[in-house]
């Protein structure tokens, strides 16, 4: 097996004592595999992180298992596998998140938490569109008691703080706090080896989002091609309909041909019916699909239509599906 990519990787445990290990990327014969030899270990049997033929998953896993032994006090050798550019005002930003996620009020945080759950109910919107958890704990972290404090938080825009500024203030008012405002004390107070810990998660979870969905990636195009269903799929990689809607409607704008699964997910409802979804999106347009419903059902109202709306927009995104595909072939 040829290595192709070699690191050292060291860190001091708690007697001070220097652990060195040997991180690897190895191909032979178009399979690749990355290797991780910790301490003594590097004479017998190593750890693999990664064994197969894509190089993208190859690469997922390097990136994840790095972050991973980054944060747990490891340092490179030779740096920079994890290099990502960042501004001075970028990295101000991460700091204030971090501060926020380490000393987040939590029984200011729950207060908040129960606000944006109302709001959202209210407008019919999901709570993430009103404020983020992250968000939400630099909130409670801070403590913002006027507007002009609030503006200050990294994210909270001016359109936020029109529609929410008031209210979210009415909350904060309620608590005290010991930190002041503007934030730059908080460069200096943010305790630097648990700034670094969380700046290595943050990349940890992100890497393992990227493994996730490239692993998912791969079953949906396994069950396209050898009869599974949505429903085995739903159960197999433990996401919502609408996430695995998301997924299959991402996967075919990046050019792969879901028609099998399609068909086999459409092959009880009616041609006719499957008719009329299709000259709706043709006259409404394909953008938003509560038109088509109201056009083919003659309404959007549960009561009304007798069936699991649900399950009728699932069936309008898989006919959405082949209409762009349809549309973007005759445009070639």
């Amino acid at each position: 097996m040829q290595i192709v990519f070699l690191n050292t990787l060291e860190k001091t445990d708690a007697d001070q004592r220097v652990i060195s290990s040997q991180l690897s990327i190895c191909e032979r014969q178009g399979v690749w595999a990355v290797l991780w030899m910790e301490g003594e270990q590097a004479e017998g049997n190593p750890d693999t992180w990664f064994e197969g033929t894509s190089w993208e998953e190859m690469m997922i896993a390097f990136r994840l298992g790095i972050a991973r032994k980054l944060g747990e006090g490891y340092t490179p050798i030779i740096d920079g596998m994890l290099e990502e550019r960042r501004t001075t005002a970028g990295s101000f930003v991460t700091m204030l998140q971090c501060y926020g996620e380490l000393h987040a009020n939590q029984e200011l945080f729950q207060s908040l938490r129960e606000w944006r759950r109302t709001k959202a109910a209210s407008e019919k919107k999901s709570a993430y569109l009103v404020s983020t958890n992250r968000m939400l704990w630099m909130i409670s972290a801070f403590v913002p008691h006027t507007a002009e404090e609030l503006a200050q938080i990294p994210g909270w825009g001016n359109a936020k703080l029109a529609a929410y500024g008031e209210e979210i203030v009415e909350v904060t008012s309620r608590f005290a706090r010991e930190t002041a405002f503007p934030l730059q004390w908080v460069a200096e107070k943010l305790d630097t080896s648990a700034y670094t810990g969380w700046l290595f998660k943050q990349k940890e979870t992100k890497y393992k989002t990227q493994m996730d969905r490239h692993i998912a990636k791969k079953q949906i195009l396994l069950a396209n091609q050898q009869g599974g269903t949505l429903e085995q799929l739903e159960e197999k990689l433990e996401l919502t309909r609408r996430e695995l809607m998301d997924r299959i409607e991402q996967l075919e704008q990046e050019g792969y041909d879901l028609e099998p699964l399609i068909t086999r997910e459409l092959s009880e409802m009616p041609e006719e019916e499957q008719q009329l979804v299709w000259h709706a999106l043709s006259s409404v347009g394909d953008r938003y699909l509560k038109p088509v419903l109201q056009q083919v059902y003659g309404s959007s109202d549960a009561s009304e239509l007798g069936k699991p709306v649900d399950t009728l927009y699932e069936k309008l995104r898989l006919i959405r599906v082949r209409f762009r595909r349809n549309s973007a072939d005759k445009a070639v």
